[in-house]
């Protein structure tokens, strides 16, 4: 079984933790160490249980905790060599280096890291599963490449970003720059472009859809949810959210016999 909870998400800071066997790693850390540590304790966890810390890309609401985080606890730092790029010699203590095309396991969990196309270094998103199910988290991409949806299929749960809504972007209070580079090919991922990812990759055995980094100047959840579950034809209810503030509470993602 694995499970997984959002510690919030949205541009004040994005954190997602993720569970299987003995195996428990932070995907990014953009909070304090005291907010984090707080935040993991909602969770019912403590900063010393964690295994690792997996890094997306260097934007700073994802990875502004993760050198304090990792100096505090010695913990693994895992990330892309430019995402590497972007720190300081001897600011992370211990650091893996992968590449975004290659699987490789971090003990009872298994990584599947893909491109993405956001303006960053060398940007990634995750499939992570542990032999039985896998969970798909995708951030942070301007646009959904025939790659991404290809790795996204067949996932059982899948946190997906759902950043703005473009009428609300283009009526927003962001200058012209900022817009063009939240809504551009190397930005973030709309309402319509989520729903349209979501439609594609879904199927009978998807357990938990959540949509994540949603905006609170461009973006409602409500709005967000409704365009999603209108795409797949289901009830908003069943679209779940992680929050900036309030995080998202434990999911868990199973093997159902017969299921494969």
């Amino acid at each position: 079984m694995l499970r997984f909870a959002s510690l919030g998400s949205g541009s004040r800071g994005n954190a997602a933790l993720v569970e299987a066997g003995r195996t428990r790693i932070l995907i990014d850390c953009g909070f304090p160490l005291a907010e984090t540590e707080r935040r993991l304790a909602r969770l019912g966890r403590d900063a010393s249980q964690l295994s690792a810390v997996l890094v997306t890309h260097e934007h700073a609401d994802h990875v502004s905790g993760v050198a304090p985080l990792a100096r505090r606890y010695r913990l693994p730092v895992w990330l892309t060599g430019g995402t590497l790029a972007a720190w300081d010699p001897g600011e992370l203590p211990r650091v893996h280096v992968f590449s975004p095309h290659e699987p490789f396991a971090m003990d009872d969990l298994q990584v599947q890291p893909f491109p993405v196309p956001h303006d960053a270094r060398e940007p990634c998103q995750f499939v992570l599963g542990d032999g039985a199910v896998r969970l798909g988290v995708i951030s942070d991409a301007g646009t959904v490449t025939p790659h991404i949806r290809r790795t996204l299929e067949g996932c059982d749960g899948l946190m997906v970003e759902c950043n703005h809504d473009p009428g609300m972007l283009a009526r927003g209070p962001y200058p012209p720059s900022l817009k063009a580079r939240v809504g551009g090919r190397r930005g973030h991922l709309n309402n319509g472009q989520a729903a349209d990812l979501a439609a594609a990759v879904a199927h009978p055995r998807l357990q938990h859809l959540v949509l994540g980094h949603i905006s609170e100047k461009n973006n409602t959840p409500a709005l967000a949810r409704d365009t999603v579950a209108a795409a797949l034809g289901c009830d908003a209810g069943s679209v779940g959210v992680a929050d900036q503030d309030a995080g998202l509470s434990w999911r868990e993602v199973s093997y159902q016999p017969g299921q494969r």
